[in-house]
Formats: structure tokens, sequence, C-alpha cells
């Protein structure tokens, strides 16, 4: 069972949640530990610069959205790293706080 389960199961439904994310990849952007509200999300309707929770390559993130292509989305964290290509975006960060 991953960290981020009942989030997914939730936006997977339809329905809004919360999770509190930890590490240092999103700071600047997402503290550890900080509350984030996420709301589901389709494709279509992301922009470069989101932050999503999403499934690349097997593991779980909620990293920003870097580009946009053919259906896909490019995900990558604060900190210059780039995860991949994924269609598989859960949600949507529609509020950030302690």
């Amino acid at each position: 069972m991953g960290w981020a389960d009942r989030a997914v199961k939730d936006l997977q439904a339809g329905k809004q949640t919360k999770i509190r994310p930890h590490g240092g990849s999103m700071q600047g952007k997402v503290g550890s530990g900080q509350l984030v509200t996420l709301d589901p999300v389709q494709i279509q309707d992301l922009v470069v610069g989101d932050i999503v929770l999403c499934r690349v390559k097997g593991n779980t993130f909620l990293h920003l959205v870097k580009a946009l292509g053919d259906g896909r989305v490019l995900i990558g964290n604060n900190r210059g790293r780039v995860n991949g290509w994924t269609r598989t975006i859960y949600g949507i960060a529609m509020k950030i706080e302690n």
C-alpha cells in the first residue's frame, strides 16, 4: 500500500481529497508535510506549472506539469529533475496550506 492510495481512490471516484506529502523535491511550491487539497482533473484541463498527483513509471508523485503533448504530460519536481511522460493523472492541487 502506497502513501497516496486513499487519495487516488477518492480522486478516481470523483471526490476532492487531501494529502500531506513528505520530502523536499517540491520545496518552494509544496513543503514537506503541508496539507494539499486535490480535485479530480482531466489531462486536457492542465497547463504547464500545475501541481498534480500522478503516476510515472510505477511511482506516484505530487509534482509539476513541465510540458503537455499528444495526450500526455511531462512530470518533474521543483528542483529540475524530470520524471518522464505519463497519461496517468489523478488530481490537481487546488490549495496548499500548513
